[in-house]
């Protein structure tokens, strides 16, 4: 029997959708739909009474007619984002239902971003995002945990099975449903195999500002199309990119963006891997705080004119608060670190 990992939104979302519809976006296979079953079973609800698919060809029909179940309880749509009236379905339901009704819209997309026209839902949902397993979720914080995490990823599915064949497998099987199935549905794409070639190079270029340009000009493509399609991998939670930290005192740089993946066991070399691996720790949990307790907070990353770079800085209301340096050896502190340290006047914390 599958060992059961309580998810760390499952609290929070079963407060909120109480009161609201709740929103859970994030990557393919990242356990949303799972979750949504659990939170109605735990509820006393039939699961096959109470959850919709758009992938299902009977669901999107009664979907796309407005036929929901009768009566009080949970209500999963998943996938819904697909359609391109789905605000306008999701609007009118909860208006009629919403006293009745729990809500659960689950999708593996920006459910804020697909909005595809429509009435504003302004004021009735909550969104979470859920990211793949982390050290602090599994409750272990050890070596081996660290190491399992590394090299079977963080999606439930292949961390689960423990085995390096069935995890290569599974990251190149992911890939291609994110580009040939969830891209497809919901981006006007020409050259889907251009895109699946960019997907392919950007593990090389982890840890590094990401100059679309050269990325560009290695693809041989137009410089609009890459940064269309970067939008997209974002939109489908496949990649992410933080931005520099701008402050004149430490004479930082504002140019290029850094990209990290959220199967981050497409990064060859391991001590780039681990720094995505804490880059996707950091963003879940900074995710976390945003989407329960509604604070301005942000994950970037520092690089002056000097060429000092740290790799992460958490910044709260325009101020950073911690700079984080990943290595996977070693023991004495970065330069750029101590550098920063010494600049006390600009930050509170510096993390090794």
């Amino acid at each position: 029997m599958a060992r059961h990992i309580t998810r760390y939104i499952e609290q929070p979302v079963t407060e909120d959708v109480q009161r609201k519809m709740v929103f859970i976006g994030g990557p393919l296979q990242s356990g949303k739909t799972t979750l949504a079953r659990h939170l109605c079973e735990q509820a006393g609800f039939d699961v096959k009474k109470r959850y919709l698919t758009w992938d299902d060809a009977e669901d999107r029909e009664n979907m796309m007619r407005e036929r929901f179940p009768a009566g009080s309880g949970f209500l999963i749509l998943d996938e819904i984002h697909k359609y391109s009236r789905w605000r306008q379905v999701v609007k009118g339901l909860f208006d009629k239902r919403g006293d009745e009704l729990q809500i659960l819209v689950t999708g593996s997309a920006r459910l804020d971003y697909y909005r595809r026209g429509g009435d504003s839902l302004q004021g009735r949902y909550h969104f979470y995002r859920l990211f793949p397993l982390s050290c602090a979720e599994l409750g272990v914080s050890t070596h081996s945990t660290v190491q399992d995490l590394l090299v079977y990823g963080g999606f439930p599915e292949p961390f689960m099975l423990q085995s390096e064949k069935e995890s290569r497998r599974w990251s190149r099987e992911y890939r291609s449903r994110v580009i040939q199935g969830d891209l497809s549905d919901l981006e006007q794409v020409q050259d889907v195999g251009m895109i699946e070639r960019m997907v392919i190079r950007l593990p090389d270029l982890v840890g590094s500002p990401l100059s679309l340009n050269a990325l560009r000009e290695d693809l041989q493509v137009s410089h609009q199309s890459v940064k269309r399609w970067m939008g997209m991998l974002e939109n489908l939670y496949m990649v992410f990119r933080i931005y520099p930290f701008g402050a004149p005192k430490i004479r930082a740089v504002k140019k290029e963006s850094k990209h990290y993946h959220l199967d981050w066991t497409v990064v060859s070399d391991m001590g780039l891997r681990f720094e995505n691996l804490v880059a996707c720790h950091l963003l879940k949990w900074i995710f976390f705080v945003q989407d329960t307790e509604g604070r301005d907070i942000e994950l970037l990353y520092f690089r002056d004119v000097d060429k000092r770079e740290v790799d992460f800085v958490i910044v709260e209301k325009g101020a950073p608060s911690q700079f984080i340096e990943c290595k996977s050896s070693g023991k004495v502190p970065s330069p750029s670190l101590s550098y920063l340290n010494r600049s006390s006047s600009i930050i509170k914390r510096v993390t090794y």
